[in-house]
C-alpha cells in the first residue's frame, strides 16, 4: 500500500480529487493536511469520511515540525500539494497570507520532502515525487491571440499569481539543485461542485437564487479558459503517475468565456431549470461593479503537452459542465 500526503484536500479541487483518486487507486493511502481556513470545509469530503485508506490531519503546511512528524509517520511515497490562497480579491486586500502560505508554506514541504527522500544532493534515499499544483495567472495576461504555453515567460500580475509563481521556481529549483523528483501543473479556471461561494460561478448562481444584483466586474469581457474540475483531478494523476521529472504541464479546458457569456449562459439555464416567480430573466439581476485592481484580461491554455504526451483529455465542454455545476448548487441551496 502506497501513501501520499495531499495538502488543501478539504478545499475546492482537493476535495474532487481525493475521492476521484481512492476510488482509481485501491492500492493507494491518502493522507489529508489542511488547516481548515475559511476556503476548506470537511463537508466537501464526506463521501470518504468511513474511507479505511483515508486519514484527515488538521494542520498548517507551514509548520516543519508537523510535516516531519507526518513524513516519520506514514513513510510518504509522494506530495500531491493543493494548498494555497488562491483568491485575487483578497490576494489585493491581504498579501501577506499568501506570501506565507503559498510561498513559505511550499518551501517547507518541499524542503522536508527533500531531507525524507535525499541523501544530498541528486542522492537518492527513497523513491518519492512531489506534484505542484499550480494556476496559469503566473503568465500574465494575453491578448485578443495565442495561448499559453509550458514556455511562456512568467509575468504575474497580482500578489496572488506572484506567490504562486514564486512557489513554482520554488519548486523548479529543488529540482536543478537536489535532482528531487517534481512535477508542476497549472491550470486554467476550475469550475464545478463544492467551489467556493466567493468565485464567480459560485456568485453568479448565488445572487441570482437570492434575487439580489449579480457582480460583474469592469465590462465583462475577461476572458478565461473553463476546466471542469474532475478533469484537472484526471490530469493530476496522470501527471502525478507518468509525468517526466522536472517538467510542467498546462492542464486546459479549451473553453474560453468572457465573464459575460458565463453570466449569460448561467442565467438563461436558470430561467429553465428553476424559474422566478416574477416571470423575468435572471439576466435582469446582472450589475457591472468597479473593475479589480490589476484585472487580468485574457488566459487561456495550450494543453497539447499533456494530451500528446500523457493523453489526457477533457471528458466536459463548458455546456456539459456548467449544467452539471448548476445542478449541484440548486441542490445544495435547496437542501
Amino acid at each position: 500500500m502506497k501513501t501520499i500526503l495531499v495538502t488543501g484536500g478539504a478545499g475546492f479541487i482537493g476535495s474532487n480529487f481525493i475521492p476521484y483518486f481512492l476510488s482509481k487507486h485501491s492500492d493507494y493511502r491518502v493522507v489529508n493536511l489542511d488547516l481548515l481556513t475559511y476556503a476548506g470545509d470537511l463537508k466537501n469530503l464526506k463521501e470518504v469520511e468511513g474511507n479505511k485508506r483515508y486519514e484527515f490531519v488538521k494542520g498548517d503546511i507551514c509548520d516543519r515540525v508537523l510535516v516531519q512528524m507526518l513524513f516519520e509517520k506514514y513513510n510518504f511515497d509522494g506530495v500531491i500539494h493543493f494548498a494555497a490562497e488562491s483568491h485575487v480579491d483578497n490576494s489585493i486586500s491581504g498579501p501577506e497570507a499568501f506570501i506565507r502560505t503559498n510561498v513559505f508554506g511550499t518551501f517547507t514541504l518541499i524542503d522536508v520532502a527533500r531531507k525524507n527522500w535525499m541523501n544530498g544532493p541528486f542522492e537518492l534515499k527513497k523513491e518519492g515525487r512531489f506534484l505542484h499544483v499550480s494556476t496559469d495567472e503566473v503568465y500574465g495576461s494575453l491578448g485578443e491571440t495565442g495561448l499559453f504555453t509550458e514556455s511562456t515567460p512568467y509575468a504575474p500580475n497580482s500578489p496572488y499569481s506572484a506567490s504562486k509563481a514564486s512557489s513554482d521556481m520554488l519548486v523548479r529549483s529543488y529540482f536543478h539543485t537536489f535532482g528531487l523528483n517534481v512535477v508542476t501543473t497549472n491550470c486554467s479556471n476550475n469550475y464545478g461542485p463544492k467551489q467556493h461561494d466567493e468565485k464567480l460561478i459560485p456568485t453568479i448562481i448565488r445572487k441570482a437564487l437570492k434575487q439580489g444584483p449579480i457582480p460583474i466586474y469592469g465590462d465583462g469581457k475577461n476572458v478565461r479558459d473553463w476546466l471542469y474540475v474532475l478533469d484537472h483531478a484526471k490530469g493530476i494523476d496522470l501527471a502525478f503517475h507518468q509525468g517526466i521529472s522536472g517538467e510542467t504541464y498546462n492542464i486546459g479546458g479549451n473553453n474560453e468565456r468572457t465573464n459575460n457569456q458565463i453570466a449569460d449562459t448561467i442565467c438563461g439555464i436558470l430561467d429553465s431549470e428553476n424559474p422566478r416567480s416574477n416571470g423575468k430573466s435572471y439576466k435582469d439581476l446582472i450589475t457591472f461593479v468597479k473593475d479589480r485592481a490589476g484585472h487580468d484580461r485574457r488566459y487561456a491554455i495550450d494543453a497539447r503537452k499533456i494530451e500528446k504526451n500523457l493523453g489526457w483529455k477533457a471528458d466536459e465542454n463548458f455546456d456539459s459542465g456548467i449544467m452539471k455545476t448548476i445542478q449541484w448548487y440548486l441542490n445544495r441551496y435547496s437542501s
